[in-house]
């Protein structure tokens, strides 16, 4: 069984879907901003149609890029220390 597109009823491509909601989650841009950004790339989409791609697509996409960082962490074994704190030993605080 094939997994189906979710962009298949979408006459935007998927390429320009996904650039218009990462302008928009990325960067501290409001819908009309992205919508200005696109339109002086030859793109032509309301603000009001950056706000359903977000809607429908955002989370789909915040998934994808929560997968590549584990993978991205897994893959270069790193591993967290600390380099220094401070503990309370005895009610005297000491740093170690």
């Amino acid at each position: 069984m094939t997994k189906r597109s979710p962009f298949r009823y979408f006459k935007t491509s998927p390429e320009i879907i996904r650039l218009a909601v990462m302008l928009y989650v990325r960067f501290p841009l409001s819908r009309r901003n992205v919508e200005d950004l696109l339109h002086e790339s030859g793109i032509d989409v309301s603000h009001e149609t950056v706000r359903c791609w977000r809607h429908r697509f955002g989370p789909m996409f915040a998934a994808e890029i929560r997968k590549r960082r584990i993978e991205e962490m897994r893959s270069s074994r790193w591993r967290g220390h600390l380099d220094e704190m401070f503990v309370k030993i005895n009610g005297e605080r000491q740093y170690l």
